[in-house]
């Protein structure tokens, strides 16, 4: 028997409770009393942690560089501090929520069939709580620092969220976030985030409004707060097309038969 692309996709490579069901008749059990026993708990709890730890160390690693004037760290250790970050999230939580880490992420998984519908809102939640979080956490750290650096909170806001180079337009804007979040998707097949990641932009500007920037944070630069959270959610749906398209329809299909109980699952 062989499996089309939606046969695979079915049985949950990014819904891992699913995938458990179908090898092994049931999801393993966890008899310790301070178990969360609801899976889709316990995948929402894990998505949570691993975006936080994905966000306080890029955030940690922008705050060092930019309160320091680059002394402490430039672009290539903010680089290493996101790469971390994502490294961190994946092995936290990819053996429980598939690490995500990343709406975009999670909406294409959803409409390529990978991952349930009615599991979205809930990941959507607690990837972005988790970016607000984080923001905060790093806020208290530096909050000393940033007094003195930006005691009116006037210029630091770009510690926390995305903003746009001053020669480039909101629309060029949009189309990068497009393309670099389709290159993502493809690149890694809907398996994992990156912080191109409305997430990453959203939750740590919700902070700003609610710690003092004001909400000068969402009208910078002809609002555009907007562009990194359509975006990545437009770059990672055609980025998800384009591999399936090109690749994933294309691929021989592996298929490997477990057997449970004299009953038979293919994938």
């Amino acid at each position: 028997m062989t499996t089309s692309h939606g046969d695979k996709t079915e049985h949950g490579y990014m819904d891992l409770e699913a995938h458990e069901a179908a090898v092994n008749g049931n999801p393993p059990t966890n008899t310790s009393r301070f178990a969360i026993k609801n899976a889709h708990a316990r995948e929402i709890f894990a998505e949570f942690m691993a975006v936080f730890v994905m966000m306080s160390f890029g955030l940690g690693a922008t705050a060092q560089s930019i309160l320091s004037s680059a002394k402490y760290g430039d672009f290539t250790q903010i680089t290493i501090g996101w790469g971390i970050g994502v490294l961190f999230g994946i092995h936290i939580a990819g053996g429980v929520s598939g690490s995500h880490l990343n709406p975009s992420i999670t909406f294409a998984a959803a409409v390529f069939g990978m991952f349930p519908w009615k599991k979205v809102p809930a990941y959507v939640l607690a990837q972005t709580l988790a970016g607000y979080v984080a923001a905060l956490f790093i806020y208290i750290i530096y909050r000393p620092m940033i007094n003195v650096a930006d005691p009116n909170r006037e210029t630091t806001h770009a510690i926390f969220a995305t903003y746009p180079n001053e020669y480039t337009t909101n629309f060029i804007g949009f189309l990068t976030e497009v393309f670099a979040t389709a290159l993502l998707v493809a690149a890694f097949s809907l398996n994992t985030g990156c912080s191109i990641n409305p997430a990453r932009d959203f939750g740590p500007r919700l902070m700003m409004l609610t710690a003092g920037w004001g909400s000068h944070v969402f009208s910078l630069n002809n609002y555009y707060f907007w562009i990194p959270i359509v975006g990545p959610t437009v770059g990672g749906v055609l980025g998800g097309l384009v591999y399936i398209m090109l690749v994933g329809h294309h691929h021989p299909q592996k298929v490997t038969v477990v057997r449970k109980h004299g009953e038979q699952f293919h994938f």
